[in-house]
């Protein structure tokens, strides 16, 4: 399980990109706010729904997929990522649709893209400060309250004052970093993550991360920074979404660029889930032999899925 989905981060999506008010398209996509922007005629020759849910309309014009909504700026968080895969996912099933589908709602709520995007991570992180104030009969796994406690794990198991974290994704894990004073770098593969969270954080959705957050674009299995770079290196639900055997390569990488501690996470899962882009299973067993591939001294343990902390 994770909950933050590159929908930010294709190399197919500028998420900063003009659009027109209360309509986002992005290839085969569309994605409309129907208090905000009137359907276009050519998009609503469909009477009936494909497909009806509590938050979503969807339709099939011409090919393309067609999804209505009326999400609330203050309903903007990474829970609308979990909307949509709990209820489109019988037709949102393949990661690159899932990214647009997201990004089409978070830009069509919002007119201007930067505050359509602050607005997003303000109200995240929130949830991921105070998860008892979001589901008081507790939270389901695929939440953003039920994600925190991995942020909370992940940030004790920091040591030292300085941090890489690879896979960052939209970073919301990087900028709670900087709110306890660490200097962080954040790193994705895709250069379209890190353009918005370097927006975000210049836009002041965290103070601190002005100053102490930097961003990278780089493949986590070949970080371009010098041996022993920072304190601690971070892979918070990155594996899963790599192909099968490409794990050891991006652990070796990471033990050669921290100093002290390496802390990996990833979820438990019968069968990896397409949905979010997950393309590989992990038990204690395959993280034990990671753990055991390093030369390290390492613990394996579970804590809403699983843990691997190397100390170098």
């Amino acid at each position: 399980m994770t909950l933050t989905p590159p929908a930010a981060g294709s190399a197919r999506i500028d998420p900063l990109a003009p659009g027109h008010p209360g309509r986002w398209e992005n290839g085969s996509v569309v994605v409309c706010h129907l208090d905000r922007a009137a359907v276009p005629v050519r998009l609503a020759s469909q009477r009936t729904p494909e497909l009806l849910t509590e938050h979503f309309e969807v339709h099939r014009p011409g090919g393309r997929l067609l999804v209505l909504h009326r999400f609330r700026p203050d309903e903007l968080d990474d829970d609308v990522s979990a909307l949509v895969a709990g209820e489109l996912g019988a037709v949102v099933d393949s990661a690159p649709v899932f990214e647009r589908v997201v990004t089409g709602i978070i830009r069509s709520t919002v007119g201007d893209p930067l505050t359509a995007w602050s607005t997003f991570y303000a109200n995240s992180l929130a949830v991921l400060r105070h998860p008892e104030r979001a589901a008081a009969d507790g939270p389901p796994e695929a939440s953003l309250a039920g994600f925190a406690p991995v942020h909370a794990r992940a940030l004790d198991e920091v040591v030292g004052t300085s941090v890489v974290d690879l896979g960052t994704c939209f970073g919301f894990l990087p900028l709670l970093m900087t709110e306890r004073g660490l200097d962080v770098t954040a790193t994705d593969h895709t250069s379209g993550t890190m353009r918005l969270l370097s927006a975000v954080a210049a836009a002041g959705v965290v103070p601190e991360a002005a100053s102490r957050l930097r961003t990278l674009a780089c493949d986590a299995r070949a970080v371009p920074l010098v041996d022993d770079a920072v304190d601690t290196v971070t892979a918070i639900h990155l594996l899963e979404h790599l192909p099968t055997g490409e794990s050891a390569a991006v652990l070796a990488e990471a033990c050669r660029v921290a100093r002290r501690r390496v802390v990996v996470a990833v979820p438990y899962e019968e069968v990896p889930d397409p949905v979010y882009g997950h393309l590989c299973r992990f038990d204690p067993d395959t993280l034990t032999a990671l753990g055991e591939r390093t030369g390290a001294r390492f613990r394996v343990d579970e804590d809403h899925g699983g843990w691997l902390v190397c100390d170098l």
